[in-house]
């Protein structure tokens, strides 16, 4: 693995490291209360936590921990989410993955197609084995998108996150390298 970030590029996003000239794109994602209410985190309230939002998110890098990648449209230049392989346990050979998106680019595939790059850097290049991803029950968007992206179901983390003053369940899926490359085989063109 190089000391650089990876940069990534797809159709309609560039992906790149999160700077602190991403606070306020970052402030303005995470204070969305409606968006961030299936995060697992409570909504921002100040811009000091959008810098220290951009600067954990920058750190997993320099721990060596993960990734955050910054989601930025070719069209307009504008960080409209982020999407990361983080919590990256090299001896198992296992990450979580995450991600969250503007409220005004959902439904609009952005998410899918950042995570068809972000998957394959963590298969090809982090040498992982397997990956997990949590939702909340009620956040069908992010299962579908689970799902679409070949994750399978586990079961449910009873009571895993706190935020917004309560215990949250959390359905857990997991994608492993063979399930990602037999995917991949039957659809070389994703």
């Amino acid at each position: 693995m190089s000391d650089l970030f990876p940069t990534m590029v797809t159709m309609r996003l560039k992906l790149r490291p999160i700077t602190l000239a991403d606070v306020d794109a970052l402030f303005h994602i995470h204070s969305d209360a409606e968006t961030m209410q299936w995060y697992g985190v409570d909504a921002l309230t100040q811009r000091s936590e959008g810098i220290r939002l951009a600067e954990l998110f920058s750190g997993w890098f320099a721990a060596g921990t993960g990734f955050r990648w910054g989601l930025e449209r070719h069209e307009d230049g504008r960080l409209i989410g982020s999407c990361g392989l983080f919590r990256w346990n090299r001896s198992w050979r296992n990450c979580v993955t995450g991600y969250e998106l503007a409220r005004d680019c959902h439904g609009q595939g952005y998410m899918r197609e950042a995570l068809e790059v972000v998957l394959a850097y963590g298969f090809d290049e982090m040498q992982l084995h397997r990956i997990q991803a949590e939702a909340h029950g009620s956040n069908a968007a992010s299962i579908g998108l689970a799902q679409r992206m070949g994750f399978a179901f586990e079961g449910i983390h009873r009571e895993q996150g706190y935020w917004n003053g309560q215990f949250h369940d959390l359905h857990c899926f997991s994608l492993l390298e063979d399930d990602w490359y037999a995917k991949r085989a039957a659809n070389p063109a994703a």
